[in-house]
């Protein structure tokens, strides 16, 4: 059971609906969000969606803001300029991290399609359902619904950051708190195109002294959020919007204004019995990049395996254990790094920052979880400051093209079973009852195998043939 219907919920249900596992989805409100709220989905969301089939089906609903990878900044609109695209040092243009480019697409515009794609893929979806209550034993979940009761193996709270399944847990959270100063976002409609035409933007950082503030594109065209300062929803926003825009805006209409305050809180636990945390009900931070969203959908492909390994027999309750051991530090980093990146847009970039693709490629590594041979057991160390993804037991595995029309990538491997990928005859490993990819790959030395697992990740590397096999059993019956 999966409680909560926006972007995370419905992404875990399509996870566990692409392991095969039957999904009951609850959520209280009559319809998806009807806010923008996230809009940039990075490359290892989008890897996620293209495992379950729906990358393609992303970007279509992304269309309307492909062209609006670049920030900009100004007094007004009107006088805005853009800012040149960043770029690795020494890469070129040419770099790729990943088979699946990035997107900007409004949340209000994605959930619809998630949900219509849940429903296609055989969840229960169930909105105007709210959850009142649940209990759990030994043999499942008990949730009390309005006029129904379900029973249930286990259930996901993917229910935001006033997470009613937390509250009722009593797990508290740890972290910063309150990021800098209060906000309100103001939504609104106003034809913009020509205003903005050649100087499309995501975000557009303005600074007149009487309105100041950024403008997001919500659909580059008619759809925007002016995020302004203070916590004063009461204002005369048309005329502080005007004055922003620095054009008379005759069709300017105010669609709501709501305050809300930065914030950087992880939760301490992500796990308690077969209850289980995801997205904003784990972690909350600022919304730079929307970190939260894109480390949500992380959460959900990684507890999606393990919840159909143990369902099918094929692992032990145990194995859920390592969903917090690896999920909570990864929440902290991305919650860290955002609190840390949410300044002047223009600002030159922190060198003691992560580099920009290990957040948006996947390469955070795991210190520990259901792998051997990670950091904790003194392997090697992804570094963070720079991106170089070399197949190091923790990480997701480094994207490389596998064929000349560039359509299948390693991160194709794995999932939704194990796999490995040899730099080695692949006979030599068929022993382990396992898929074997022949690799000819920089990554790889002669001789050597990765054990991946169905969430990309590296779970064992080394060169006995025999091992990969007694690895995926310790790690599925630990």
């Amino acid at each position: 059971m999966v409680v909560g219907g926006g972007l995370i919920g419905l992404t875990t249900a399509l996870v566990l609906r692409h392991h095969g596992v039957d999904v009951t989805l609850v959520e209280k409100r009559a319809t998806t969000s009807p806010q923008p709220k996230a809009r940039r989905f990075n490359m290892r969301s989008l890897e996620v969606f293209r495992e379950i089939g729906l990358a393609a089906t992303v970007h279509e609903a992304a269309r309307d803001l492909a062209q609006h990878d670049h920030m900009a900044t100004g007094r007004t609109l009107a006088e805005a300029e853009q800012l040149p695209l960043w770029r690795p040092p020494g890469s070129g243009a040419s770099m790729e991290v990943s088979p699946e480019l990035p997107c900007l697409v409004a949340q209000d515009v994605l959930e619809p399609v998630l949900r219509a794609a849940a429903e296609g893929a055989g969840v229960d979806v169930r909105f105007n359902t709210p959850l009142r209550s649940f209990t759990q034993d030994a043999d499942g979940v008990v949730a009390e619904l309005d006029g129904a009761r379900l029973r249930a193996a286990y259930l996901v709270g993917a229910d935001g950051a006033h997470s009613t399944v937390r509250t009722a847990l009593g797990i508290s959270r740890s972290g910063r708190g309150a990021i800098g100063e209060p906000n309100v976002n103001v939504y609104f409609r106003a034809d913009l195109a020509d205003v903005v035409r050649g100087r499309e933007f995501n975000i557009c950082q303005l600074d007149h002294p009487e309105a100041p503030g950024a403008l997001v594109s919500v659909d580059g065209r008619t759809r925007w959020v002016f995020m302004a300062p203070g916590d004063e929803v009461d204002r005369d926003w048309s005329t502080l919007l005007r004055i922003a825009l620095g054009v008379p805006a005759p069709d300017l209409e105010i669609l709501s204004a709501l305050a809300w305050q930065p914030e950087m809180r992880v939760a301490d636990r992500y796990s308690q019995g077969r209850v289980h945390l995801a997205g904003d009900a784990a972690h909350v931070m600022p919304p730079f990049a929307a970190s939260g969203a894109n480390t949500g959908i992380v959460d959900a492909h990684n507890l999606g395996w393990k919840l159909a390994a143990v369902l099918s027999g094929a692992a032990t309750p145990e194995l859920l254990d390592s969903y917090d051991t690896e999920r909570r530090p990864a929440g902290w980093f991305a919650a860290d790094q955002s609190s840390r990146r949410s300044r002047d847009l223009a600002a030159a970039p922190d060198p003691t920052l992560a580099h920009p693709f290990v957040l948006a490629a996947g390469g955070f590594q795991y210190p520990a979880g259901a792998f051997v041979g990670g950091p904790a057991e003194g392997g090697e160390v992804e570094p963070v400051t720079e991106f170089a993804p070399a197949g190091r037991v923790g990480t997701r595995i480094p994207h490389r093209w596998l064929d000349a029309d560039r359509t299948s990538s390693t991160v194709d491997i794995g999932g939704p079973g194990w796999a490995l990928a040899v730099a080695d005859d692949p006979r030599r490993w068929q022993d382990n009852g396992l898929p074997v990819h022949r690799l000819d790959v920089d990554f790889l030395r002669a001789g050597e195998g990765l054990l991946l697992r169905p969430d990309d990740v590296v779970a064992w590397r080394g060169t006995d043939p025999s091992a990969p096999a007694a690895v995926q059993e310790k790690l599925l019956h630990p």
